[in-house]
C-alpha cells in the first residue's frame, strides 16, 4: 500500500530532516553484520529508500525556493 502525504517544512526542518536521513544512512552502512545475500539486499533496498527520500526533500525545497522567487 502506498500513499502520498503532503507536508510542508520550513528550510531549518528540512534541514534537520536531511541531516536525519545522513545519519541513518551513515548508521546503516556502518552497521556490522555477517554478509549474506539476504541482508546485503535488504541493506541496499534501505539505502535507496534514504536516497530517495533526500533527493525528494531537495527537489521540494528547490521548487519551494524558485517559488517564492
Amino acid at each position: 500500500m502506498s500513499e502520498t502525504v503532503i507536508v510542508k517544512f520550513t528550510d531549518e526542518q528540512c534541514e534537520i530532516l536531511l541531516q536525519g536521513l545522513r545519519y541513518v544512512r551513515s548508521s546503516l552502512m556502518l552497521d556490522v553484520r555477517d554478509p549474506t545475500p539476504e541482508l546485503d539486499r535488504e541493506r541496499k533496498n534501505k539505502l535507496q529508500t534514504i536516497a530517495s527520500l533526500v533527493t525528494q526533500l531537495k527537489n521540494a525545497t528547490a521548487r519551494e525556493m524558485r517559488s517564492v522567487s
